[in-house]
């Protein structure tokens, strides 16, 4: 068992049961598998062949959130999304990888332009109505058991990707650098305003941008198990950084940062494409690390209403990559607008990637937490930095009927000035 070269990390956990405080799964079923102490056990269990690899395993091994939450509360610091994301790989290993997550995984993700069709497509089911029939017969579920429900999550598609109104080539600035800019599946997809105001960013910032043909970073593939995929996609992009030099990679997707970042550790020491992992990992910036060089603008929320705003921290963000005091930084400089720190800002909203398409009503408990909050700050702006997390606080924000925006952090920074 491949899993059994982690028993010493698992043999560190104490089972104090710090992480129960901490733990957005626990705290929603109050059920001890989904907490870290449980997982470990179980993992223990299976290494010590007390526990069989059966499907019994599927839902404590894939309803964790991956959020790190537990890691950050564990005094011996185990790092217990990590095992998890193991133990996922032999289980799959072992049961086989579904023929949808073949594809996702394969087939499409490293493909942009194919993505593209498929939302497009989705978006055309969506507009026309052929979702509610698909549902009404039952076809959905062949993306997720809670896929006929999930899907409400995208209220709807934006009439056009980013990378439809900007391809991917080099985009003169004013700046000094030379940037490469890593655009995000969900952002060029789902947010493709975020994108635009994070090339204005960029803009000013390097005198020539690389818009990069990137495919998508890994980290799906990665947090499912699939190892071979993500390293397939790290190595595609890795041949492409080559191919477009420059002084810093950014990414405006907090996820995409931190997984771009962990590159290296995709590769064993000996494989040559682990020293160009290490070679580009330390160029990669989130957005939020460069933001402090810009400007910034107040955006319309409403006529002659003031603007409270506060932030959500994104868990490859915080806990990721350490960036809690730079988005604040960044909100606190905008004139007229006041900042209220939101409670448990960094508990994590649900979202998870796509883990609301198998966990809808476990999901929507988790969001709830953090929408109650969002309501007692009291704020009619809700900024964050990922795109996964802004598509899911809309939804919760819908479900309420809040009068509050979701924004990404980029859209904050003003234009750049037009050129002479």
């Amino acid at each position: 068992m491949e899993i059994a070269k982690h028993y010493d990390e698992i043999a560190r956990c104490n089972r104090c049961g710090f992480c129960q405080v901490a733990c957005p799964i626990f705290r929603a079923t109050g059920h001890e598998a989904g907490v870290a102490r449980g997982r470990i056990a179980l993992l223990r269990g299976l290494i010590e062949k007390r526990v069989p690899w059966d499907e019994g395993l599927q839902e404590p091994l894939f309803n964790c959130l991956l959020c790190g939450a537990c890691t950050a509360n564990c005094f011996p610091a185990v790092a217990t999304a990590d095992l998890v994301v193991e133990a996922r790989r032999e289980y799959l290993d072992q049961s086989g990888h579904s023929r949808l997550l073949r594809l996702l995984f394969h087939h499409l993700l490293p493909y942009p332009g194919r993505l593209r069709l498929a939302a497009r497509a989705a978006a055309a089911a969506k507009k026309t109505g052929a979702s509610r029939v698909a549902r009404a017969l039952g076809l959905l579920k062949i993306f997720g058991r809670d896929f006929p429900r999930a899907h409400q999550i995208v209220s709807r598609f934006p009439d056009r990707a980013f990378r439809e109104k900007v391809p991917p080539g080099v985009v003169e600035g004013q700046g000094e650098l030379c940037i490469g800019y890593f655009v995000g599946c969900g952002t060029d997809l789902l947010s493709p305003e975020a994108a635009e105001a994070t090339l204005g960013v960029l803009r000013r910032l390097g005198r020539r941008i690389h818009v990069l043909a990137n495919g998508c970073c890994g980290l799906p593939a990665m947090t499912y198990g699939d190892r071979a995929a993500a390293q397939a996609l790290a190595a595609r992009n890795l041949r492409l950084f080559e191919a477009a030099p420059f002084d810093l990679l950014v990414t405006d997707c907090s996820s995409c940062a931190a997984f771009l970042k962990k590159y290296p550790s995709l590769f064993a020491d000996e494989d040559p494409r682990r020293a160009a992992a290490e070679g580009h990992a330390g160029r990669v910036r989130d957005l939020v690390e460069v933001l402090g060089r810009g400007q910034f603008v107040a955006p319309s929320i409403g006529p002659q209403e003031k603007i409270i705003a506060t932030y959500h921290d994104p868990c490859h963000a915080s806990r990721g990559q350490g960036l809690v005091r730079e988005p604040r930084a960044v909100l606190r400089a905008l004139a007229g607008v006041e900042f209220r720190e939101m409670a448990e800002a960094d508990w994590c909203c649900g979202g998870a990637g796509s883990f609301a398409l198998s966990h809808y009503d476990l999901a929507q408990q988790v969001l709830d937490r953090k929408i109650d909050n969002l309501q007692r700050s009291g704020a009619n702006l809700l900024v964050t930095s990922c795109p996964a997390c802004i598509l899911h606080l809309r939804h919760g924000i819908r479900r309420r009927g809040l009068p509050v925006r979701v924004c990404h952090i980029a859209e904050l920074a003003s234009p750049p000035e037009p050129r002479p």
